[in-house]
């Protein structure tokens, strides 16, 4: 059959046009697309779109035919290979139409139809090989009004549908807590920024709220949006509705998975702008790396499902702190009894599939076999994991105990008609279980026994015929056929037809083995035929259970998150944080997470502790480079998020009171793209936080001025310092290198200086890493640039131009232009090193021969001279 269906693909391509004709109006339909043609085992690329795969994918380029008189490019993939080339494809930002054979090639008259089967673009993937594991893969789409920016998101592997409306100045920060992979607007909609994910752009009546709203309705079954909390939300059920129509169109179907819309509320999450993100490095490093990060330390996630909630909540951190303290009592539970019920809830995980992608491929018909045998044996596993939750004291913990109700009806369902290992493809059979059905189980069994038939035929034929060299055998070209030498020509029945003469014998057809041969030729692709129909059928069946199966997927995920929790809480000893409707910060005792995790050897980390309220508002914290300061502030930053996520934190104890957002001004970056300088962004960035920032806020703001001269730079800090304390009132860690800033404490007694320690030994700086109260004396900038690698001689000049720094603030600390000539200095000026000195001090006696030594010394004497 294959081998027919190229042999005509190949005849309609020699005449062309018909076929090519079905092509280009596929094509039509999807001009920027890349459209996958099946043509039997391959899937065909033409025109443009065959030189833009070629390149992309590094496959032949080649022409065959012609159109209009010019040879016709095309390149192509076998099926079987398809998804590994939409995953590279995908990951460039390409989108690609999957173009099926329909119709039946040995019917068909013309070109086997076709039709789009799906359509796979970056933010609409649900197939596991393209899918990251660990990541959400989330389509998002975007309309604005002069006051409003509405946006709504689906998760199409799950069925998670949400909504929200933002000021356009949130916008940004909005998109980069959500991460979509891919956005889509309206055609005439010009965005301020670039955005990082692919943009698509649709007709602009899509995003019509009222027919948004109307088409949302019909989806959901329901008179109104009222239900959804989603009343008066104009921009935002815009984008909900062009989301909606865009992501059906994709999967050329309805998405029953998609059941609820869920409205997100201003002030839900804890606010974290870009910078605060990349600075705090929660899933990637300022490198751009995956570890080591805040979520590759928390993440020892037994299941696909408990990571991605991890990822989640790493950047949705809840400003209410009702659900971050009730898996803070989760977690208690489960440490309970040196971590007994933590273990055993652990191993119970063990072995679950991705459920939550499972039951969206099932909603879409696009669900493998063993996604099936998967969700089968997890199904089977539920009872095993509520065993330990059974009687937990906390109430998170008993309400996702609810939740792993197990859905009898298609466990069974599932048991009865999958078998234990079924085939990859149902295309390649063996995937319904022996029993579900008797035309099944029929056509297997003419296959399979059908060896054993033809034995028992040739026997009673031998019989009958007296012939005992009679063979009943089967061949591709002639089918089944008893074969009978020459010889035995005469003994023949008269029911026996010829059916092939071979030089030694004869070969014959009998009415029952003909129906044999047509039932057991037949048989294999009947079986295949039926086992795809009652395939289907399962995945239809099965539809009545997705919310349920949505629901335990939920719960493990959660389950899981908890548990990572606690398990990295019981190995690093991590405490559980309190929650205070007192403003403030208290921490005792707090350790950077992922620092610590990484010190080599038995190295520990200095613990310090950080107390912020009224009072105390900002601490400035002066001392050396590389001494701990930024260690210090985004420890504190990450304490506070890890509390608001609902995990552990590494401390003795934390006390936190109502926080709003946590602003952070670190590290030096430009961003020359924008046509921005690195001062251009740390003073933008500081602007940020003083137009937003409240008294709630916690900043975090590491040596601002440092972009521009010294003066300049020190004023900016003075200002912004000052602003801090007097407006915004925030929660403030100030780090800085200005020592003259730390006479801000005499002007404000909610500015207290604190200082990182350090002691020089010969000349050698040790860091005690250890926050001390009062301002540090010395920056020990130089001693950290010979530690760096600078050349001895650099370090030596650098520190005679420092002591003549110095002098000249002795004679006047208000001197404007450190270079100026020093007009007499005092006596107590030092002089230059010796000659001798110099001499001496750049000399190493472990490298000297005694000659080398004995010439050093005449050479010394010259020089004393």
């Amino acid at each position: 059959m294959k081998k027919n269906s190229q042999e005509k693909e190949s005849k309609e391509f020699q005449n062309h046009t018909p076929m090519m004709q079905q092509y280009l109006r596929l094509k039509s339909q999807y001009p920027d697309l890349l459209l996958f043609y099946r043509m039997g085992d391959f899937y065909e690329l033409f025109f443009e779109d065959a030189e833009k795969a070629a390149r992309l994918l590094d496959i032949t380029l080649t022409t065959r035919g012609q159109s209009a008189g010019t040879p016709i490019k095309m390149a192509g993939v076998p099926y079987h290979a398809l998804e590994q080339h939409l995953a590279r494809l995908v990951k460039l930002g390409e989108s690609v139409v999957i173009c099926e054979q329909v119709g039946d090639p040995a019917t068909s008259k013309g070109p086997v139809e076709r039709a789009v089967s799906r359509i796979v673009t970056p933010g609409t993937l649900t197939d596991s090989a393209l899918l990251d594991e660990k990541r959400d893969a989330l389509l998002l789409a975007l309309t604005t009004t002069r006051q409003l920016a509405g946006l709504a998101w689906l998760n199409l592997a799950s069925g998670e549908f949400r909504v929200c409306e933002v000021a356009p100045e949130k916008l940004s920060t909005t998109l980069e807590r959500i991460r979509p992979a891919e956005i889509v607007v309206p055609d005439g909609l010009q965005l301020p920024f670039a955005p990082e994910a692919a943009l698509t752009r649709q007709p602009d009546w899509h995003f019509d709220s009222e027919a948004a709203a109307r088409e949302l309705c019909a989806h959901f079954k329901t008179a109104s949006l009222s239900g959804f909390g989603a009343d008066g939300l104009r921009p935002g059920i815009a984008a909900a509705g062009a989301l909606l129509r865009y992501a059906q169109a994709t999967q050329t179907r309805a998405l029953p998975h998609v059941q609820a819309l869920t409205v997100e509320r201003d002030g839900t999450f804890l606010g974290l702008d870009a910078a605060t993100r990349r600075n705090l490095e929660l899933t990637e490093t300022l490198r751009g790396q995956p570890a080591p990060t805040l979520c590759s330390l928390l993440d020892t996630c037994v299941t696909s499902m408990g990571a991605r909630a991890l990822r989640h909540a790493l950047h949705h951190p809840l400003r209410d702190p009702a659900l971050p303290s009730a898996r803070h009592a989760a977690i208690e539970t489960l440490l309970e009894d040196n971590g007994h019920r933590l273990r055993e809830v652990r191993q119970a995980l063990r072995g679950f599939a991705d459920i939550e992608r499972i039951a969206g491929r099932i909603a879409l018909f696009s669900a493998r076999p063993r996604d099936l045998s998967s969700l089968r044996d997890s199904l089977h596993r539920l009872a095993e994991l509520r065993l330990p939750l059974i009687g937990a004291p906390a109430p998170l913990l008993l309400e996702l105990l609810a939740e792993l109700a197990t859905p009898d009806n298609a466990l069974d369902l599932l048991a009865r008609s999958i078998q234990p290992e079924p085939a990859a493809l149902l295309r390649e059979g063996g995937v319904i279980a022996n029993g579900y059905d008797a035309e099944l189980d029929e056509l297997r069994g003419i296959n399979d026994n059908c060896g054993a038939y033809l034995v028992e035929l040739e026997a009673r034929e031998r019989e009958r015929t007296g012939i005992a060299t009679l063979k009943v055998e089967y061949n591709r070209v002639h089918g089944f056929y008893i074969e009978i030498t020459h010889a035995n020509t005469d003994k023949v029945p008269d029911d026996y037809r010829r059916r092939q003469t071979l030089k030694n014998a004869e070969r014959y057809i009998t009415p029952e083995l003909k129906a044999f041969e047509d039932k057991a030729l037949s048989a294999q692709d009947r079986a295949l035929a039926r086992e795809k129909l009652l395939y289907e059928g399962l995945l239809t069946a099965l539809q009545s259970d997705l919310p349920q199966l949505q629901a335990i997927a939920r719960a493990v995920a959660h389950i899981d998150l908890l548990g990572a929790f606690a398990d990295i809480a019981l190995s690093r000893n991590y405490c559980r944080p309190e929650f205070s409707s007192e403003p403030g910060l208290l921490i005792e005792g707090g350790r950077h997470p992922v620092v610590e995790n990484e010190l080599a050897g038995g190295e520990s980390f200095i613990a310090n502790d950080t107390k912020l309220g009224d009072g105390r508002r900002l601490l400035l914290i002066t001392g050396p480079n590389m001494g701990g300061k930024s260690t210090y502030m985004r420890q504190t930053a990450l304490i506070a998020l890890m509390a608001h996520v609902g995990s552990f934190v590494p401390a003795s104890r934390v006390v936190l009171g109502p926080l709003d957002q946590i602003f952070t001004r670190i590290g030096a970056a430009d961003d020359l793209a924008s046509g921005r300088s690195t001062f251009m962004v740390e003073m933008t960035e500081s602007a940020a936080i003083l137009h937003h920032a409240t008294a709630n806020s916690l900043v975090l703001m590491d040596e601002v001025g440092r972009g521009t001269s010294t003066f300049d730079g020190m004023a900016l800090a003075f200002a912004i310092c000052r602003h801090l304390v007097e407006k915004n009132r925030a929660l403030t860690l100030f780090a800085t290198h200005y020592f003259e800033l730390t006479l801000l404490a005499n002007e404000y007694v909610d500015l207290a200086n604190v200082h990182l320690d350090a002691v020089e030994h010969s000349e050698k700086i040790v860091f005690l890493h250890a926050v001390e109260e009062g301002p540090a004396n010395q920056s020990y900038g130089i001693q950290v640039a010979a530690l760096a690698g600078i050349p001895s001689s650099v370090v030596k000049a650098a520190r005679r131009q420092l002591r003549e720094f110095e002098q000249r603030a002795s004679i006047n600390p208000l001197q404007p232009d450190l270079f100026a000539a020093i007009p007499d200095l005092p006596d107590t000026v030092e002089e230059p090193f010796h000659p001798a000195l110099e001499r001496l001090v750049t000399l190493d006696p472990n490298e000297l021969t005694p000659r080398q030594a004995l010439d050093l010394l005449f050479e010394l004497k010259s020089l004393a001279r």
